[in-house]
């Protein structure tokens, strides 16, 4: 049995990547790959069974820096059935030599592609783990399929506001990946930014007056009004054969305005999802979420220490989950 203190490591090469996780972690097995990391199975030889780890290689790029930073304070600060966590993470014992970071976490055995087609019970967890990790005011902008490096499921706000998003962009995603399910294609496959905006106002039609103030940017809101106006197309002309129930519940997920869009709590308490609600099993988180977020001006060098800082607090388990 290996030491979960042992600090020793082997490597193994996947896909022509260094993965240094062993000896506590073997028989790699590739899973996948994004921008900056790629993901994969292994054995976790202190409990004897399969993990997915994540190798994140972050360093060159401050957005990529900001991502991981992002992604390590948000996981390792929730406890949630349908919010996988932090089991462990590895890197470098000295700081100057920290290149990747490794995020071990439980293996699925599937992912929302593969679950897309099982729409409302698949919908639902996801609508729950929305609910534990919008109590505390964190906004999880990561809830896509296979698709992860597409703008396809990004809500209007993000591509348009430079800052000032926040809770219902998962909302806008969530009724992406429902219209998926509905017609087993992707809503609004966009080529670039310009095209996703035209393909989603060519569906819920040209925001009013009123839709247009929730814009920030004075630029992006002087772009989207000087448009030829575009009517909403009803859903259900759309997808003629879905339930009702589901038709408006996409509705309310697809607001431009995402001030008028449905909330989380409401969503799940929604018709469409009623043989799966259990308000008396709905998260609730015991205390806000409240740590700085906004990385945007951080040079590499800091945020490569607010990485480091942040693992040092994974392993010396003091962040209360």
């Amino acid at each position: 049995m290996i030491s979960p203190t042992d600090t020793s490591t082997t490597s193994e090469i996947i896909k022509e990547q260094v993965f240094e996780v062993g000896p506590r972690y073997t028989d790699l097995k590739y899973i996948g790959e994004g921008a900056y990391g790629m993901v994969v199975s292994g054995v976790d030889n202190c409990l004897g069974q399969r993990v997915a780890i994540k190798k994140l290689s972050p360093f060159e790029h401050q957005c990529f820096c900001q991502r991981t930073l992002r992604e390590i304070k948000i996981l390792s600060r929730f406890k949630h059935e349908n919010v996988i966590n932090i089991q462990d993470i590895l890197r470098s014992n000295v700081f100057e030599n920290m290149k990747d970071v490794y995020i071990v976490q439980t293996l699925m055995e599937c992912d929302m592609y593969k679950l897309i087609k099982h729409q409302k019970l698949s919908k639902y967890p996801l609508l729950k783990s929305l609910a534990r990790i919008s109590d505390p005011n964190v906004n999880h902008s990561g809830v896509l399929t296979e698709y992860v490096a597409t703008r396809w499921y990004r809500a209007p706000e993000i591509m348009l506001n430079a800052r000032g998003y926040n809770k219902p962009i998962d909302l806008w995603s969530v009724g992406c990946i429902l219209a998926e399910m509905i017609s087993g294609k992707a809503l609004f496959p966009g080529k670039h930014y310009i095209d996703q905006i035209n393909l989603i106002l060519n569906v819920v039609g040209s925001p009013n007056e009123q839709d247009l103030k929730s814009i920030v940017n004075e630029k992006a809101r002087n772009y989207i009004a000087s448009l030829k106006v575009r009517s909403k197309q009803p859903f259900y002309t759309l997808y003629p054969y879905a339930e009702m129930d589901a038709i408006d519940l996409l509705d309310k997920l697809l607001t431009f305005d995402p001030h008028k869009r449905i909330d989380v709590h409401n969503a799940l308490a929604h018709p469409y999802l009623k043989q799966y609600f259990e308000p008396n099993d709905e998260p609730v988180a015991t205390h806000p979420f409240t740590i700085d977020m906004e990385f945007d001006d951080y040079p590499i060098p800091k945020l490569k220490q607010l990485i480091w800082d942040e693992t040092i607090l994974i392993k010396e388990g003091l962040i209360q989950k």
